[in-house]
């Protein structure tokens, strides 16, 4: 089982571990550096006190270690959005899809969100996986540009609040 918790500015050592090596991957595919952890922590804590709230980050902790992030983002009103990482020695095992699990009904009665949308890069099918288990539904393909070469086909999936 995975616990979530706000983000802390002691957090920075745990976030550049974090997005290094495999995992980032499918991201920016560069390694966060210390000032851009804290940079990132800063963001985050700042956002936590936006009114209406944008944004919400926690760490995925696994036995107290931090193994992850997880984000939710609010795009629209109604609608909001959720990323994940996590380090790759913790793939596999469940913990994304526990992540991801746990912050959907802060999404849909915290937030008060209607739709909450993920994608993943395409030659990432464990995170659609994921987004399978959780409950989202695929639903096409969205394209998401790049700094160098073509726009990449990214999986899109969504899930509708059905307790409205």
């Amino acid at each position: 089982m995975v616990d979530l918790r706000a983000l802390s500015p002691d957090d920075a050592p745990a976030l550049t571990r974090i997005y290094s090596g495999a995992s980032i991957r499918y991201t920016t595919g560069k390694p966060l550096t210390p000032d851009q952890a804290h940079e990132k922590i800063r963001t985050s804590l700042a956002r936590a006190a936006e009114n209406p709230r944008m944004q919400w980050s926690w760490c995925i902790l696994r036995e107290s270690r931090t193994i992850g992030l997880i984000s939710l983002r609010r795009r629209t009103p109604s609608t909001g959005t959720i990323s994940y990482i996590l380090c790759e020695d913790c793939w596999g095992r469940g913990y994304a899809t526990q992540a991801v699990t746990q912050v959907i009904p802060v999404a849909f009665t915290g937030a008060g969100l209607n739709r909450l949308e993920a994608m993943h890069h395409p030659e990432n099918p464990a995170s659609g996986r994921v987004l399978t288990k959780a409950g989202f539904t695929r639903v096409g393909t969205a394209d998401r540009n790049t700094r160098h070469g073509p726009a990449i086909p990214y999986e899109l999936y969504k899930l509708e609040n059905t307790s409205r």
